[in-house]
Protein backbone atom coordinates (compact mmCIF):
# COMPACT_ATOMS: atom_id res chain seq x y z
CA UNK A 1 0.00 0.00 0.00
CA UNK A 2 1.19 3.14 -1.07
CA UNK A 3 1.90 5.84 1.99
CA UNK A 4 -0.10 9.11 1.84
CA UNK A 5 2.20 12.16 2.77
CA UNK A 6 0.36 13.27 6.37
CA UNK A 7 0.01 17.46 5.55
CA UNK A 8 -2.91 17.94 8.00
CA UNK A 9 -1.46 19.25 11.32
CA UNK A 10 -3.69 19.26 14.72
CA UNK A 11 -2.97 20.36 17.81
CA UNK A 12 -4.84 18.98 20.94
CA UNK A 13 -4.07 19.94 24.37
CA UNK A 14 -4.27 17.58 27.32
CA UNK A 15 -4.31 18.73 31.15
CA UNK A 16 -2.07 17.70 33.84
CA UNK A 17 -3.85 14.38 34.48
CA UNK A 18 -3.92 13.68 30.55
CA UNK A 19 -0.62 14.21 29.94
CA UNK A 20 0.43 12.22 33.00
CA UNK A 21 -1.71 8.98 31.99
CA UNK A 22 -0.04 9.37 28.52
CA UNK A 23 3.19 9.75 30.08
CA UNK A 24 2.76 6.55 32.19
CA UNK A 25 1.32 4.35 29.29
CA UNK A 26 3.98 5.54 26.85
CA UNK A 27 6.97 4.39 29.59
CA UNK A 28 4.85 1.18 30.54
CA UNK A 29 4.98 0.03 26.94
CA UNK A 30 7.92 1.06 25.21
CA UNK A 31 5.70 3.39 22.99
CA UNK A 32 8.36 5.71 21.31
CA UNK A 33 6.15 7.68 18.54
CA UNK A 34 3.24 9.20 20.41
CA UNK A 35 1.95 11.10 17.02
CA UNK A 36 1.38 7.23 15.91
CA UNK A 37 -0.23 6.04 19.16
CA UNK A 38 -2.73 9.30 19.08
CA UNK A 39 -3.54 8.59 15.34
CA UNK A 40 -3.95 5.23 15.61
CA UNK A 41 -5.94 5.56 18.69
CA UNK A 42 -7.94 8.24 17.59
CA UNK A 43 -8.92 7.09 13.60
CA UNK A 44 -9.97 3.17 15.34
CA UNK A 45 -12.37 4.54 17.39
CA UNK A 46 -13.67 7.05 14.82
CA UNK A 47 -13.75 3.54 12.50
CA UNK A 48 -15.46 1.92 15.08
CA UNK A 49 -18.26 4.27 15.68
CA UNK A 50 -18.90 4.52 12.12
CA UNK A 51 -19.32 0.57 11.36
CA UNK A 52 -21.44 0.60 14.42
CA UNK A 53 -23.54 3.41 12.81
CA UNK A 54 -24.39 1.39 9.17
CA UNK A 55 -27.16 0.27 8.96
CA UNK A 56 -27.54 -3.35 9.18
CA UNK A 57 -29.99 -6.09 7.21
CA UNK A 58 -32.76 -6.32 10.08
CA UNK A 59 -32.90 -2.63 11.42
Amino acid sequence: MKKSPREHRISILLNENEQRTLDRFCDKYGVANRSRLIRETLMRAILKKLDSDQPTLFD
